[in-house]
Order: structure tokens, then C-alpha cells, then sequence
């Protein structure tokens, strides 16, 4: 049985095992999330109340205006977590273990909404509190329904950043390569508002890649030794051959960007796993919904290697990701006093 050792308010450590009921929320962005997840693996509520729709008239995400949005939403989706954990599991707030919190990275005035109401539930409720890394999350969201342990290599892609991590144990991780400049998300983002895609623009270039040439355009792959990547300079290749049409011929051109992005990533991700020797790998972060970087990790499982990537509204912020993070990665922050980060900590 899973034993977790928290160190609660004003109070020694103690140790817990039997079932653990972890709710978590998530707001370091644009969705404000609850979740509600036993022993790490086993969804009893999730709600996810979104602000895509309030950000598309701007072309992106507004700090100050999510942060009013996070604050009016975040007692909603905490309320609807606790009314669907009784439905499904007849469990009420007293039998919560404990309550988590994405800490950073993130906006800041939006992590502060999330943090401070999982703060605020476990004083009332007088049970421990841990704050997350959302990266370490995004990872961890691929043991929800799933019997996957460690070691294995992980692919994380999202609009912020793009790594490759030697996943060694539960609470040991290293980052081997990293993005240089631009980050898959916003590269994708970018090259969307290039070609006129309106926000968010990645999903809306992924569907037209599908229906376009992937090996209409040659484009560049950024030259970075080791894992790191570098996309910016695909960016300003599409940016000129954009430019060189009077009428672009634009699933030609997203399909093409795409094929050289997804290309890259699998190369680096595959040298990465032949060097450590593993034959386990996920993929994880909003982009890891992508169809082709799906498509290419998941042609691993022909040579051999077992592939995992969580469900598409896994994919994205949600707060079951970090309640399951909670759970299994020990490199949290168990002080109630911890503040939120905007960058990597």
C-alpha cells in the first residue's frame, strides 16, 4: 500500500496509507481546473471550466483578464468536484487525505487564485497540502488509468516549453535537452498567425496539416547538439516562404511545418531512448494532442518500445494531472507558505 509522509500545519510529520483522495486544482493559465484522484491513478471527479472563448477576440491569453476569470470560476469548480465525488464515490470534503495546488510554473496573478483556495481548503479541513510543478504534472498525468512505473523517457510539449526527461524514479527526474528559443506551442502559435489562423492557433494548423502535402516545402531543422531544440529558425523559413506567394497554399505549408517539427522531435526523442536503453516512453503537454507528434511516438510501439500519451482531456491544464503528481512525485512542496514561480524552478 502507498504511504506518503506530509508534514502538516503546526504538526509532525505524520504517515498515511490505505486509500489516498488527493483534490488538486489547477489554474496556471487559461483553465480553471479541480480534480478530485484516488491513489494517484483513479479519477473520481474532474471539472475544467475554460476561458478560450473570453481570449479569442484578443489573439491570446490576457494575464489580468484570466486571473478575474479564475477568481470568479474557482468555487464553481470546486463545488461541482465535491458534488460529483459524492456521486461517484459517496465521498465527502472530511475524507479528502489531502489538498494540492499547482504552484508554477505559470502566470502569476492566476496561480495565486488556485493556490490560495487549496491553501484555504486544507486549513478548514486540517489536512496537509502540497504544491505541484506543472511540469512534473503534465508527466504525471500518464498514470491516470494507466499501470505505467518508471523508468522511462519522457517527451513533454506544450506551449511553453519542450523537453526530454530521463524519468529514473517517481521523484527523480533530469532534464537531458531542452528548447533553445521557441517552445512546439509557440511555434505553432506563431506560424498560425503567419498564415491568418485565428486563437488558439496550433489545433486550428494541425487540422489543416492533415488535409495538406507534408513534403510539399523543404524546411529547416534547427542544427542544436545534443537533446536541445531550436524552432525559431523554422519559424522564419515559413515566415519567407509565406511571403514568396501572392496566394499560400496553406495546407501545403502546414503540413510542412509540421512533418519538420514532428520529425525533429522523434529523432532526438528515439537517440535519447537507444542511449539510455529504455523501452518505455510518453509523451505529455497540451501539444502531445497533436495528431502527427501522436502519430510519429506511437510508430515507436514497431521497433519495440511501449508508448504512452494520456487521453486528449488529459493532454491539456487540468487538475487531475496534479493530483496524481501529488501522489507519486515526492519533488513537491509540502510548506504552506510556498509562493508561486513564473518560470522554470
Amino acid at each position: 500500500m502507498k504511504k506518503l509522509k506530509y508534514k502538516l500545519f503546526s504538526k509532525e510529520p505524520v504517515e498515511l496509507s490505505g486509500d489516498c483522495y488527493i483534490m488538486a486544482l489547477e489554474s496556471s493559465c487559461d483553465e480553471t481546473a479541480c480534480a478530485i484522484v484516488k491513489n494517484g491513478r483513479e479519477v473520481i471527479a474532474n471539472v475544467v471550466a475554460s476561458q478560450i472563448k473570453t481570449h479569442e477576440k484578443f489573439g491570446g491569453v490576457i494575464p489580468e483578464i484570466a486571473a478575474r476569470e479564475h477568481l470568479d470560476a474557482v468555487n464553481v469548480v470546486i463545488d461541482e468536484a465535491f458534488r460529483e465525488a459524492k456521486e461517484n464515490a459517496n465521498l465527502n470534503p472530511e475524507d479528502i487525505t489531502a489538498f494540492s495546488a499547482t504552484v508554477g510554473p505559470g502566470l502569476v496573478g492566476c496561480l495565486l487564485v488556485g493556490l490560495n483556495a487549496a491553501k484555504t481548503l486544507a486549513l478548514t479541513y486540517d489536512k496537509p497540502f502540497i504544491g505541484v510543478n506543472h511540469l512534473n504534472a503534465h508527466i504525471c498525468a500518464n498514470y491516470i488509468d494507466t499501470d505505467l512505473k518508471p523508468p522511462f523517457m519522457a517527451l513533454l510539449v506544450s506551449g511553453g516549453h519542450t523537453q526530454i526527461i530521463d524519468v529514473k524514479s517517481y521523484d527523480e527526474q533530469t532534464i537531458l535537452g531542452e528548447t533553445i528559443d521557441d517552445a512546439v506551442g509557440e511555434a505553432y502559435d506563431k506560424v498560425a498567425r503567419l498564415i491568418g489562423l485565428p486563437y488558439p492557433g496550433g489545433p486550428k494548423l494541425d487540422k489543416l496539416a492533415q488535409e495538406g502535402n507534408p513534403f510539399a516545402f523543404k524546411l529547416p531543422e534547427g542544427k542544436v547538439d545534443g537533446y536541445n531544440f531550436s524552432f525559431s529558425g523554422l519559424k522564419t523559413a515559413v515566415l519567407r516562404l509565406v511571403k514568396s506567394f501572392d496566394e499560400v497554399p496553406v495546407k501545403d505549408v502546414c503540413a510542412s511545418f509540421q512533418e519538420t517539427v514532428s520529425s525533429t522531435l522523434l529523432k532526438k526523442l528515439k537517440s535519447a531512448l537507444e542511449e539510455k536503453g529504455y523501452k518505455q516512453v510518453v509523451i505529455a503537454g497540451g501539444v502531445a494532442a497533436n495528431s502527427e507528434i501522436r502519430k510519429k511516438v506511437f510508430s515507436l510501439e514497431n521497433e519495440g518500445y511501449k508508448v504512452f500519451a494520456p487521453p486528449m482531456k488529459y493532454c491539456t491544464d487540468n487538475a487531475s494531472m496534479v493530483a496524481s503528481c501529488a501522489y507519486f512525485n515526492t519533488n513537491t512542496f509540502d510548506d504552506v507558505n510556498v509562493e508561486v514561480f513564473s518560470r522554470v524552478h
